[in-house]
């Protein structure tokens, strides 16, 4: 079973989940709220065929680095994802875009992107989700943990996911001062917009986001137009969380990616 992985913090000052199988190795970095716990069937049916390394991602499960930046989690990751396919959701494809970006002799294999952007362009706009972030980080400091998890997981976003796949006990596992650093540190509203280095990008590329998603379906076909023809989009039957709410679909797909990229 997915629970059944071993806690490592031997790569990094990111705590990390390793479960064994035969093939390839690849990464998955979750959304926020989450923690390498949350990927669900989906993550179960990626262990079956391949060694996983599932990250805690600042302020979140068992990491430490609550005050990391976007950039500082990046260069966080490399030793992690370095020679290795890379799969980040939501804030986790966030991460990983940067670390791809970021000077690696020895870099990821190829990266899998889900609901991710690369960041707000408008500045104005931008400073509007940092307030909302910061906002946000307030409600979780004054809550608690259990009722910002119910708050956040009510969010139209979320609203195909049932009770199992929204994970939500293993998202209160997760401490409301982390979360509420993670929101400052590595929120949106916080990211310096990477639209116009995206093309630096060499490595192959899967974007994916559900097709009832309009705003993320938009952004991703941004993405593999911004990096170029090295990158490709998927759009699968559902919403935000497409991997938790259409695991075996989103698991095909994703799985088909990298049997192309390890052919050629």
């Amino acid at each position: 079973m997915w629970s059944n992985g071993q806690m490592s913090n031997r790569e990094s000052s990111l705590a990390v989940r390793d479960l064994s199988a035969a093939g390839e190795s690849v990464v998955l970095v979750h959304g926020f709220t989450q923690n390498a716990n949350c990927w669900g069937a989906f993550g179960e049916a990626v262990a079956a065929e391949r060694q996983i390394v599932a990250v805690d991602a600042p302020g979140h499960g068992n990491s430490l680095a609550d005050d990391s930046s976007l950039v500082e989690t990046a260069r966080l990751l490399a030793p992690i994802v370095s020679q290795r396919h890379a799969l980040g959701y939501s804030m986790g494809g966030r991460m990983l875009l940067h670390a791809a970006l970021e000077p690696n002799p020895e870099p990821m294999r190829s990266l899998v992107l889900i609901g991710a952007t690369a960041g707000i362009d408008d500045r104005t706009e931008r400073e509007v989700r940092r307030a909302g972030d910061a906002e946000l980080a307030g409600l979780a400091e004054s809550v608690g943990i259990e009722q910002f998890i119910d708050r956040w997981l009510a969010n139209p976003l979320f609203a195909g996911l049932s009770a199992e796949q929204a994970c939500r006990e293993s998202r209160l596992a997760n401490r409301a001062e982390g979360l509420a650093s993670s929101l400052r540190n590595c929120g949106t509203g916080s990211q310096s917009p990477l639209w116009e280095q995206l093309a630096a990008i060499e490595l192959p590329v899967l974007v994916i986001a559900g097709s009832n998603d309009d705003k993320f379906t938009g952004l991703g076909r941004r993405l593999v137009e911004s990096i170029g023809d090295n990158a490709q989009f998927v759009a699968v039957a559902a919403s935000h969380a497409v991997h938790l709410e259409s695991p075996v679909e989103t698991a095909s797909v994703v799985a088909a990616f990298w049997d192309e990229v390890e052919r050629t």
